[in-house]
């Protein structure tokens, strides 16, 4: 009896009892609702059991005794209540151990049912137990969750007084660490990384890939301490499976740069043996385009901004904003993301299209929308200042290659910031890893980032191509295949080239 009790808990206890009963055994409540119930065999059948318990439970509150028991012409039904202590009195709600035999009852079966109440009181609480501490496991893993999608989209001080009912209290600066897990590993990771910072760490679930876990740890000190191993490390080594992508140090505000980083961080450690990449210094495309950039991404989003739902159950400017942003960051696993349905998705991006003026089908439409995003995320006052300039486009006209290269009139005064000096730099920067040999980048980013169009344009196979970009995220140490991908910057990088070659 007490070995089933530890090994196969209220259940396994049931069905021997059922066994020796020859008959039915169930947990019924005091209303005679059926909890759980095992049968001698799957076919047996045994004549009005819910009639039979029902009537003893009944009997059971009413007379407030330590047992009852029911005789019908073939069958008896014996009931123990479950919450009746030594002494006498109990819970009236606890529920009741009923066993239906046939007539007559075996020698010692009322005692055997005596006996086995406590060990299946004790398995009954402590499933109870189990299931209230893994709702409340869900409940903190969702507000965790909650927290960083506020974090994501820019909502710093909800995010914070949401995390204030939990604990760690949210770092600033951080640095973004994204931790790729195998298999059902994740959980005694995360117990890994807890255990590592001494549980300083914001540490999350992924809602979108099943792998990851999000870690937004505080900056370390300027001067760490000698001797010192970053957690980051840390769990890289301790963890034989896992691969480590982290950040650099960014404003909490900017959780979503950092993301972005160790996501890109990620891609490169895959590739390298210690299994743990920290992101190049590069400054972020939002960085560098100067007031004038401002101005365009906030004449580019007015529409949105401002838009006013017509009925109160369509989404408002702010739900969109975080739509356009997980769609972008995630492409179609936003759904996981944000919790809705493929078809609410598809609908609210066909409305942001339509707002914008944009075709969300297209790359380049997507990397504009993208640098709108993350500029108006961007503080002013941070951006590169706007130099003097002469002979390049004014804001808002586009140059003459800007429609041709497939961008959409609402988004053709990118061109006029793509060829500001400052930006420039930065394209340079962005391609020079792969300086003199871009066939395979131009022509993915040309086939609006998908495998089969560019291999077939190449004359490659597939899985060549899809090589020759897994190599290229190792030179670039970005992601490009799997989302968060680089494409967005990389088609900026291209055209601000190609805008200064025809200059």
């Amino acid at each position: 009896m007490h070995r089933l009790a530890r090994t196969g808990g209220t259940a396994e206890l049931l069905r021997w009892l059922a066994g020796r009963a020859e008959g039915w055994a169930g947990l019924v409540g005091p209303d005679g609702t059926v909890l759980h119930a095992a049968a001698r065999t799957a076919g047996a059948m045994v004549p009005d059991v819910a009639g039979l318990v029902a009537e003893g439970a009944s009997a059971l509150t009413e007379r407030g005794v330590q047992a009852y028991s029911v005789d019908t012409g073939a069958y008896t039904a014996l009931l123990f209540p479950l919450g009746v202590s030594p002494r006498g009195g109990g819970d009236p709600s606890a529920p009741v151990l009923a066993v239906v035999t046939p007539r007559p009852v075996a020698a010692g079966l009322a005692t055997l049912l005596a006996d086995v109440v406590l060990p299946l009181s004790l398995c009954l609480q402590a499933e109870t137990l189990e299931r209230k501490r893994r709702r409340v496991d869900l409940a903190e893993s969702r507000g965790r969750e909650a927290v960083l999608h506020l974090l994501m989209t820019g909502q710093l001080s909800i995010a914070q007084q949401v995390a204030g009912a939990l604990r760690p209290r949210l770092p600033d600066p951080v640095r973004v660490c994204v931790v790729e897990c195998s298999g059902g590993g994740r959980d005694e990771v995360a117990r890994v990384c807890a255990d590592a910072d001494g549980g300083r760490s914001w540490i999350v679930r992924c809602p979108v890939y099943a792998r990851h876990l999000i870690l937004v740890m505080p900056a370390e000190a300027e001067v760490p301490e000698p001797g010192a191993v970053p957690p980051d490390e840390t769990v890289a080594a301790r963890v034989g499976d896992c691969v480590v992508g982290v950040s650099e140090p960014v404003p909490l505000a900017d959780t979503a740069t950092g993301y972005r980083q160790a996501f890109h961080a990620l891609a490169v450690a895959r590739e390298l043996p210690a299994r743990h990449a920290r992101f190049g210094v590069s400054p972020d495309s939002a960085l560098v385009v100067g007031p004038a950039g401002h101005r365009w991404a906030d004449e580019l989003l007015n529409p949105l901004l401002t838009h006013v739902p017509r009925r109160a159950q369509d989404p408002g400017s702010q739900e969109l904003l975080a739509t356009a942003a997980s769609w972008l960051a995630f492409s179609s696993h936003a759904t996981d993301h944000l919790k809705v349905h493929r078809n609410t998705l598809a609908a609210r991006l066909r409305l942001i299209g339509e707002l914008l003026g944009l075709d969300l089908h297209r790359l380049a439409d997507q990397a504009a929308l993208d640098l709108a995003l993350r500029v108006r995320a961007t503080p002013a006052p941070a951006c590169t200042p706007e130099p003097a300039q002469s002979g390049s486009p004014a804001s808002g006209t586009s140059a003459s290659g800007s429609l041709a290269s497939g961008a959409s009139e609402a988004a053709g005064g990118l061109d006029a910031i793509l060829v500001r000096p400052a930006v420039r730099d930065w394209a340079d920067q962005q391609l020079a890893p792969v300086l003199g040999a871009e066939e395979t980048l131009r022509t993915w980013v040309r086939c609006e980032g998908r495998i089969g169009p560019a291999a077939a344009e190449l004359g490659i196979s597939v899985p060549g191509a899809r090589k020759r970009l897994t190599r290229l995220e190792t030179v670039l140490q970005r992601s490009l295949l799997r989302p968060p991908s680089a494409r967005y910057d990389l088609w900026l990088a291209l055209r601000s080239r190609d805008l200064g070659a025809a200059a």
